[in-house]
């Protein structure tokens, strides 16, 4: 008889529950943007390039050509402040110019002489840097009185203006091509000219109770005779 033998146990199996995934978080920090210095052109020409770059609005414009203005009128001023300091200190001693019915004949006696287009008397307050155009005359020697009374500067931004100023104050003729920096001027133009001499009244250095000016078509030949003549003018417009 054969015994069987009872099945052998088997211990049970333990089933492993799987562990939750862990997420590890691993930040990379952003690359530190390298900053490239960029080397500024200190040239005249990069300076002026930047200049043209930072105008970008009418108000920087404006600001812009406001100091060019002003550098420009301090250098002058500087450049010719013994002239001008000169006059101005010696103003309580200036001559006069003649009453406005004196004036009338040697203009008119001038404009016939040289064949001018207009003529144009100013008065000059050195001390306000001020003109007053006392006397205007066409070509036919009548009076334009919508010019007379007008008042603007001796001295502004137009380098003519103040070199003809500079001029007469050192008892000289001035006689160059015409460009206007004024409303008086504006109106020269409008008649015609395009050449202009001016002269100191009267004609003695240190001496200055304004200017006339002449104008032309174009530069007359003989220019010597032209500034001897309106010396002799501009000592006929004043009174000692």
């Amino acid at each position: 008889m054969v015994t069987k033998k009872p099945p052998a146990k088997v211990a049970p199996v333990k089933r492993r529950t799987p562990k939750a995934e862990q997420t590890i978080n691993v930040s990379v920090a952003a690359p530190v943007p390298v900053k490239t210095e960029v080397k500024k052109d200190e040239s005249t020409v990069g300076k002026i390039i930047g200049l043209i770059e930072w105008v970008d609005n009418p108000f920087k414009l404006f600001t812009v050509i406001l100091l060019g203005f002003l550098v420009f009128a301090g250098y002058f001023a500087w450049d010719s402040r013994q002239v001008i300091l000169q006059a101005i200190t010696s103003q309580d001693k200036m001559p006069q110019l003649a009453k406005q019915e004196n004036l009338l004949a040697p203009a008119r006696s001038l404009m016939k002489d040289v064949d001018g287009l207009v003529v144009l008397i100013h008065k000059a307050n050195l001390a306000t840097n001020s003109r007053t155009t006392v006397l205007a005359l066409n070509a036919d020697g009548s009076r334009e009185k919508s010019m007379e009374g007008t008042v603007t500067s001796l001295f502004n931004a137009s380098a003519d203006r103040n070199a003809a100023m500079v001029a007469m104050l050192n008892n000289e003729v001035l006689c160059e091509e015409f460009n206007p920096s004024s409303k008086v001027g504006e109106w020269g133009v409008k008649q015609g000219v395009k050449f202009m001499c001016r002269g100191s009244i009267p004609p003695d250095m240190g001496k200055f109770a304004g200017y006339i000016a002449i104008g032309f078509k174009e530069k007359p030949e003989d220019i010597a005779a032209l500034k001897t003549r309106i010396n002799l003018a501009a000592t006929d417009l004043s009174e000692e």
